[in-house]
């Protein structure tokens, strides 16, 4: 390895591009069930699933096992010319999961794809209809929705959009349902109380401003996730939305990349209201995050208008869309899912891991708020009991988190949590594999770290 300074005068460590320049980042060699192991012996809890994507934990041979032997059989098809029974065989099983007439199932290497993919689906959808001024996308701010261009003007991370604004579209966006920091002031259960929600009617009127014949879709997650840490919805938000939707003839995608595959309880977090979307987008959890795998789930009549109103091709594509060896993955994950009952564990484990994080809020005063269901769960940090967010350049989250990591555990910090730019977050999403006394050895690290944090804070540091 050459070390020293290159012609730009950059101090060459090593060759990796580094999400992160200054930062010297552990080595994972291994991993084995909810624990990840470093070449310095150093073993880490992983509370996070890495980014809500290893559900079913680490070195599971079963999945490595089907990877391979379908590497043997057929490694790459392109599916403009093939497709393999794996294909088929995972499409079936994700479009039985899906709820109502979400049948068809279209394969890409992850969310941002899948987002990418829904966007300029609802385009032609509208093409086909013969209204191509159907084309403005509506998405909410507090979201995030993936990096490509497209997913990435649909979204409203402002840290992330801010360096890219020249290039992003003219998407529009509306508050997301935050009612612990509400942008309209009002409470939660006087909005339910007279059916009248002030972040509904803010997306009604921007589609009457922007005029419905322009709309042609609303994006959202079912739970605000890494923007909010783990914000589940007033109960009644998505059925007024569907409500809204279906006035105004706009497709609803519901962004599952983070939520879907049991991750709240629910094979995807939509079911808990009771909502039947146009589309669904998925990744992260479909293949367990041992390969790069996510898609789109397609109501039947979006297929009805490609093939009724157009030539039944999706004018779209990705050279490793439906690729074998990753769909195989994404099919052993699912026999997994089944055959290990995890809905049934996250479902057991719900209760005991929101009281052990409820028990940290009442020990440690800047611990805010805990939010969540199922396996996925935030806790917002806050310098008083109103919910005053510490000053940004504290770095709260990312300190408790890399004290975490000391300790032998990774949680999943953000910022941003109250307006895009203030508010601490830590988002608890553990492996879905995990057992009751892994829960209870995550608690006491977090307590470790917390305490730890405390003491900082207690100190001015």
């Amino acid at each position: 390895m050459k070390l020293g300074w290159g012609d730009g005068g950059v101090q060459v460590k090593d060759y990796v591009f580094h999400r992160d320049l200054t930062k010297t980042y552990p080595i994972i060699t291994h991993g084995k069930g909810v624990y990840l192991y470093g070449e310095d012996g150093k073993r880490y809890l992983d509370g996070c699933s890495g980014a809500v994507a290893a559900n079913l934990g680490h070195g599971d041979k079963r999945i490595a096992e089907a990877m391979a032997l379908q590497a043997e059989k057929a490694a790459f098809v392109h599916t403009m010319r093939f497709e393999t029974p794996v294909l088929h065989k995972l499409a079936e099983k994700i479009g039985k999961l899906a709820p109502g007439s979400l049948n068809r199932v279209y394969f890409t290497c992850g969310g941002s794809e899948a987002n990418e993919s829904a966007i300029k689906l609802s385009r032609q959808y509208f093409r086909n209809r013969g209204e191509p001024e159907k084309q403005v996308v509506i998405g909410r701010w507090l979201s995030y929705h993936g990096n490509t261009i497209g997913s990435l003007s649909a979204g409203g991370d402002i840290k992330r959009r801010q360096p890219y604004n020249g290039y992003l579209l003219p998407f529009q966006h509306v508050s997301a349902p935050h009612c612990l920091h509400c942008p309209f002031n009002r409470e939660e259960s006087d909005c339910e109380t007279k059916k009248d929600w002030s972040c509904v009617a803010e997306l009604e009127r921007l589609i009457l401003e922007i005029g419905p014949s322009q709309v042609s879709a609303f994006i959202a997650e079912p739970f605000t996730g890494s923007q909010a840490g783990a914000v589940p919805p007033p109960k009644s938000y998505f059925r007024e939305v569907r409500a809204l939707c279906d006035r105004y003839d706009v497709l609803l995608i519901i962004d599952e990349v983070m939520t879907g595959f049991c991750r709240t309880g629910a094979h995807f977090a939509i079911e808990h209201y009771g909502v039947e979307p146009d589309i669904i987008t998925f990744g992260k959890g479909v293949s367990g995050g041992y390969s790069a795998l996510g898609g789109m789930i397609v109501h039947d009549k979006i297929i009805d208008t490609l093939l009724q109103y157009g030539d039944g091709k999706f004018v779209h594509g990705y050279t490793y869309s439906g690729h074998p060896v990753t769909v195989a993955a994404g099919l052993a994950a699912m026999d997994i899912y089944e055959s290990e009952h995890i809905l049934r564990n996250v479902k057991g484990l719900e209760g005991h891991l929101f009281e052990g994080l409820d028990n940290l809020r009442k020990k440690y005063p800047f611990v805010y708020d805990i939010r969540g269901k199922g396996l996925f769960f935030g806790i917002e940090l806050a310098s008083n009991q109103d919910g005053q967010p510490f000053p940004p350049d504290l770095r709260i989250a990312e300190r408790l988190n890399e004290k975490a990591m000391e300790l032998g555990a990774v949680f999943y910090p953000g910022n941003g949590t109250v307006n895009g730019y203030a508010g601490d977050h830590l988002i608890i999403a553990p492996p879905l594999i995990i057992s009751e006394r892994e829960v209870d050895e995550l608690i006491s690290l977090l307590d470790d770290a917390l305490k730890d944090l405390a003491d900082s804070l207690k100190e001015g540091t």
